[in-house]
């Protein structure tokens, strides 16, 4: 259960908890405040299904102290790692800002320039982890944190790579919490290896562009068969103002065969520079569907065909004839002053 209304629980001996922040799949955030060094923190409790497994949280702790040695400006600082009266927390920086998708749908009229730079500062924090011998396993908007001026930070490399390597059937069904964004191999039950965060990578980018996720189902198993056997649609059949040379990359990134995708996500950060440099029309390319436009409740497959059938539409012709029909309306008061008057009304 969530910690509520307890400003002044101290885990630890140390960490202050101060308020609930968000919620995931596998714990529960909080602001919280380091009582020693006199700083704001960000508290991360995981859920009591993964505290009470012993094997998970040695897992975790070994995992923790993997995270905490990566030292990257693109990647959320590991302070502390601990356990509390049956309560399992890791201490990170904390980052003011929002996810990636929170950013994207407070901006609507963020450009496709803007987008690939955060993206590639994604691809260098990743890239520094897959160096140090590092997969995150569960990469998605939601573990994107965008700071109040466009600097991006990855979080929750060790909490999804504990998850990754447990054993236990209770905890690896929370790994379905997320299956949007996963590989063909983790979907079909294999383990990551760095192109697998890579195609994570290329379903973020393909969903920061477009709007749409490449693949949706609210049944997991046929989300499953769908990544490892369907292709996704072409991303400038969605949004024309992707560069050529942009969606050649997307679709290498959604490859299904690993060997076929970019080796890790420095190779990816390398051509997203090149792309942005060579196309400068991407800094005043807006985002033609902003997921803001979208209604929550509205599937977002149906809503795109219907856009697309929209701009087909030959508009001119419509509006002649919508023109021609207000022109014959207008004339039948005329015409039926002059019958009056001239049947002596």
């Amino acid at each position: 259960m969530p910690i509520e209304n307890t400003p002044n629980l101290i885990l630890g001996n140390r960490y202050r908890v101060i308020k609930k922040i968000a919620t995931g799949g596998m714990a529960y955030v909080y602001l919280g405040h380091d009582t020693t060094l006199d700083r704001s923190v960000a508290i991360k409790i995981l859920k009591q299904s993964l505290s009470r497994d012993k094997a998970f949280a040695d897992q975790f702790h070994h995992e923790a102290k993997a995270a905490a040695n990566l030292t990257h400006p693109n990647i959320v600082t590991v302070h502390d790692f601990g356990f509390d009266n049956t309560k399992l927390f890791i201490i990170m920086e904390f980052v003011a800002g929002y996810d990636l998708q929170t950013t994207l749908i407070r901006q609507p009229s963020i450009t496709l320039y803007e987008i690939l730079q955060l993206l590639i500062q994604a691809c260098d924090g990743i890239g520094f982890a897959h160096k140090a011998g590092i997969i995150h396993c569960d990469l998605k908007p939601q573990n994107l944190l965008v700071t109040h001026d466009h600097k991006l930070k990855v979080t929750d490399f060790g909490i999804a790579r504990a998850v990754s390597a447990a054993t236990s059937d209770s905890i690896q069904n929370l790994v379905w919490g997320s299956p949007h964004y996963f590989s063909p191999e983790q979907s079909a039950g294999y383990p990551p290896t760095p192109a697998s965060d890579v195609y994570s990578l290329g379903v973020v980018l393909f969903e920061a562009l477009t709007g749409i996720l490449p693949f949706e189902s609210v049944d997991n198993t046929e989300l499953a068969r769908m990544h490892q056997e369907v292709l996704p649609p072409r991303p400038r059949s969605i949004n024309p103002m992707i560069p050529a040379m942009l969606e050649q990359v997307m679709i290498k990134l959604l490859s299904k065969d690993p060997s076929t995708r970019y080796r890790t996500a420095d190779q990816l950060a390398i051509i997203l520079r090149n792309i942005a440099r060579e196309n400068p029309q991407l800094a005043k390319s807006i985002r033609t569907v902003p997921a803001s436009t979208i209604p929550g409740d509205l599937d977002k497959g149906l809503y795109h065909r219907f856009m697309s059938s929209v701009k087909d539409l030959d508009w001119g012709t419509i509006a002649l004839a919508i023109l021609s029909t207000l022109a014959v309306g207008g004339l039948i008061p005329f015409w039926f002053y002059v019958w009056l008057s001239m049947n002596g009304y």
